[in-house]
């Protein structure tokens, strides 16, 4: 999918898909928003430290993986 055909949504919109507010669970991470709903490294909206419905962008220099974990999710959206 290009990125000209994906919705656009606020961090206030993203931090509703935290897992517990909706059942959505989503993150973001260099502007692009990614479905995590069906990680079990995601369940119930937090993975170690890291809460979903956020930004993870700043966090991943403290991960033990790199960015390329995110190659396993789709991107559903943009963050505004």
């Amino acid at each position: 999918m290009i990125e000209e055909e994906l919705p656009v949504y606020t961090k206030s919109q993203l931090a509703l898909r935290n897992g517990q507010d909706k059942p959505q669970i989503w993150v973001a991470y260099l502007g692009l928003i990614y479905d995590v709903s069906q990680s079990r490294l995601w369940l119930k909206g937090k993975h170690y430290e890291h809460w979903a419905g956020q930004d993870l962008t700043a966090e991943l220099k403290d991960a033990p993986h790199t960015e390329q974990v995110f190659e396993r999710f789709k991107v559903i959206g943009i963050l505004a």
